[in-house]
């Protein structure tokens, strides 16, 4: 499986936990030795600006950021572009589920998933997406930029048992009508991260499930890391998903 990443993504960036020292590492001892590196480049301000306003962008370059969150979310439109024709996932920080169109908090500062989504259908690529968001955190700001758009569905799954919660995504999954699946790929609710619901296995039964969706609708698919910040337990709960991603 191609994993999109840059060694920039190495920096820390920040003080807060999605830019901690050594998670990105954690994140690619967990790749398995058949995952191929793709590096991206910066998202060009026409992308970001199709999920942004021209304010936003300013206020992220104000701070200092512009550069990292832009490699970040050209990372997911290079893992979305890719995913059209095979699995992919982006190893990319700063995450972004909850950068708003003119806004941002959470450790987010350009919403990937958004920019990614609008960038396939500026590109023709896909206009139908489903975006399964399984981060401990409701992606606030995926639905503020897509939320209203036509053919566009999320999906923030919200059950309380770890069954209930895998059946809840596997029942939303069998629904759904896309041209594409992306993945909002948080693994902070996980038994020893902040959330301390779900398994490992259970992130391989999660990886299955889009797979087996996207060969049933003929679609592509494709995730981008959000959460995840226990670095004991990243790396493997990484490499679960990506196991069931590419079995299907």
């Amino acid at each position: 499986m191609k994993v999109v990443f840059h060694p920039a993504f190495h920096t820390v960036y920040s003080s807060d936990p999605a830019a901690a020292a050594g998670r990105m590492e954690a994140v690619l001892a967990g790749l398995g030795p058949g995952c191929e590196r793709v590096e991206p480049e910066p998202a060009a301000a026409a992308d970001l600006l199709r999920a942004h306003s021209a304010a936003h962008l300013e206020h992220v370059r104000r701070l200092g950021l512009y550069e990292i969150a832009a490699l970040a979310a050209g990372g997911a439109i290079r893992a979305a572009e890719i995913g059209m024709r095979e699995p992919c996932f982006a190893a990319i920080r700063p995450p972004g589920h909850h950068a708003s169109r003119d806004s941002c908090w959470g450790f987010c500062f350009f919403n990937n998933m958004a920019v990614a989504v609008l960038a396939l259908a500026g590109r023709g690529l896909a206009r139908r997406v489903h975006i399964l968001d399984f981060d401990l955190h409701y992606g606030d700001g995926t639905e503020n930029i897509l939320g209203s758009r036509p053919g566009i569905s999320i999906h923030n799954p919200a059950a309380a048992g770890r069954g209930s919660y895998l059946e809840e995504i596997e029942r939303t999954l069998a629904g759904v009508e896309a041209e594409a699946i992306g993945v909002s790929a948080g693994f902070d609710n996980h038994l020893e991260d902040w959330g301390g619901l779900l398994a490992t296995e259970d992130y391989r039964a999660i990886g299955a499930m889009v797979r087996r969706a996207a060969k049933r609708l003929g679609a592509g698919c494709f995730a981008l890391l959000e959460g995840g910040y226990n670095h004991d337990v990243l790396g493997e709960n990484v490499r679960a998903f990506l196991e069931g991603l590419e079995a299907g």
